[in-house]
């Protein structure tokens, strides 16, 4: 028995192999045929088959055409027998090759029919196939080829599936070998569409509109971030990617729409971790007339929607923890999450300092800069909380200083009305009611402007007509952020946000003049 394992070929350089299979593309060539098809017709689907044959009783065949096509997983060959495994983009099925039948089959009895299939193909070659259906008597669904055609030869072979997956950062740098060989990597993008796809179908029930905003911005804002800075040669000017779709879908809001939504990328110049990506996708939804406390009960139907689309549950298993994605979550403020694990109560503080001796005294550290009790709370909250919202909280009031676009608290004038949505101990959404007031608005945002003069690199300049928008009125509105990485992160039980990143931005390596890795 011949048996196709990468791991068998570990001898032999990437150029020898792929030398070998040039040679093959010659030998193809040759007999007057093409490796590189232009197109085939399939009739089926590996999984449809399975699916619809399960019943099929080892050792009966159906003579039912089919025709499928896909890339050869594994060989094995016995003398006139062979046994390919192809997969498609569903999953996978066996191919029966016998040299008799195949060389019958396909008209001209010639044996060289079935050597050339088994010489001329490798681990990696997309063929196409016709033939009827047969279950061995070991009990594998099997297609019984009658006739078959060469679509792709590749020129290198596929990393080994049992060695060959251990180095994650190669996952990432060669996603496509990751997604041929690792049917959980296409699960998880499956599903990302499933959660896209769900969410914009909600929004549209609910009479959301989407509109696309500028990528390319004269001044970032927005959020907190640092930017990207790129160059327009004709307008002779710099430009910002942008860092969030804020500032325009409000635009909008003025403009008369009242429910507005872009789902797409954001871009931020900032660290990479198992959290965070230089470019991420978000969703961002505005409604007129609405608060924060609608924008709420808007969260936990989207998120809600997104897990019953991907896994028919609410009760989702995430990193050894059990998540109840049950609604209604849990509901409290910053001030008593900070009060429940500290013991702290800065709502009693009146002066930074008595409130940064406290802080310290309960083990908070690198405190020094902030400049007012507001962030001070915010630097607590993130020390000794944030990492112990495992179940779904809503995190409600933030400290007015560092939420520069949110509307004042109707009852407490130093907060602003505003959430975030903890789940696993990560931020997955960001909500206002939005500052509505031209007046005030202005002043926070020369607030940021007057730090980014001072050299804080994710502040931002003062975005007038932003500000003019304002001044010709926008409705009392709710904002809502949905960090969808995030979200898919926690619906696929991901540890990285690189899992859930088709293409995740990373280092640079360079192999002087090595083989190119394998997985």
């Amino acid at each position: 028995m011949a048996s196709d394992r990468p791991a068998a070929q570990s001898q032999s350089t990437l150029a020898e192999i792929r030398a070998a299979r040039l040679e093959k593309i010659e030998q193809i060539k040759d007999l007057g045929l093409t490796p590189y098809a232009y197109r085939w017709e399939s009739t089926h689907r590996a999984q449809e088959l399975q699916e619809t044959y399960a019943t099929l009783e080892k050792g009966a065949e159906v003579e039912v055409q089919v025709a499928i096509a896909g890339r050869i997983l594994a060989r094995r060959v016995f003398g006139k027998l062979a046994f390919f495994s192809l997969q498609d983009e569903t999953g996978t099925i066996q191919l029966y090759l016998d040299k008799k039948h195949l060389s019958t089959a396909m008209g001209d009895g010639d044996p060289q029919t079935f050597n050339h299939l088994k010489q001329l193909t490798d681990v990696g070659d997309f063929i196409g196939v016709r033939g009827t259906l047969k279950r061995t008597e070991k009990g594998e669904l099997s297609v019984l080829v009658q006739d078959y055609q060469f679509l792709t030869k590749s020129l290198l072979p596929l990393p080994d599936k049992w060695h060959g997956l251990t180095d994650v950062e190669k996952r990432y740098r060669q996603r496509y070998l990751d997604l041929i060989v690792n049917p959980q990597a296409r699960d998880t993008f499956r599903k990302r569409a499933k959660v896209t796809a769900a969410i914009r179908q909600y929004l549209d029930r609910q009479g959301f509109i989407e509109i696309e905003t500028p990528v390319l911005q004269s001044e970032a804002g927005g959020a907190e971030a640092r930017p990207f800075i790129t160059y327009h040669n004709t307008l002779d000017r710099e430009l910002y990617l942008r860092i969030a779709t804020e500032l325009h879908l409000k635009r909008l809001i003025v403009g008369g729409f009242e429910k507005v939504f872009e789902l797409g990328r954001i871009f931020r110049n900032e660290g990479i971790s198992t959290r965070h990506n230089p470019e991420f996708t978000t969703i961002e939804i505005y409604q007129a007339y609405a608060d924060y406390y609608d924008m709420m009960d808007l969260t936990e139907a989207l998120v809600v929607e997104s897990a019953n689309s991907v896994l028919e549950s609410l009760v989702v298993p995430y990193q050894g923890e059990t998540i109840d994605l049950t609604p209604p979550w849990r509901r409290v403020t910053m001030h008593d999450l900070v009060q429940e694990k500290t013991g702290l109560d800065f709502q009693r503080f009146t002066h930074l300092q008595e409130a940064i001796a406290a802080a310290e005294s309960a083990g908070i550290t690198e405190i020094a800069d902030c400049q007012s009790i507001g962030q001070l709370l915010n630097e607590v909250f993130e020390q000794k909380v944030e990492a112990t919202l495992i179940q779904p909280t809503f995190v409600m009031d933030y400290p007015v200083e560092i939420s520069p676009l949110a509307k004042p608290h109707r009852d407490q004038p130093s907060l602003v009305e505003r959430f975030e949505l903890f789940i696993v101990g990560r931020e997955t959404a960001n909500s206002f009611s939005e500052l509505t007031d031209p007046l005030d608005q202005r002043q926070r945002l020369e607030a940021q402007a007057a730090k980014k003069v001072a050299g804080d690199l994710e502040a931002h300049g003062v975005d007038e007509d932003f500000l003019t928008a304002l001044e010709y009125g926008m409705p009392p509105t709710g904002g809502l952020g949905i960090g969808i990485d995030r979200l898919v992160m926690l619906l696929t039980d991901a540890p990285s946000i690189r899992d859930v990143i088709a293409f995740p931005l990373l280092k640079t390596v360079t192999h002087e003049g090595k083989d190119p890795p394998l997985l």
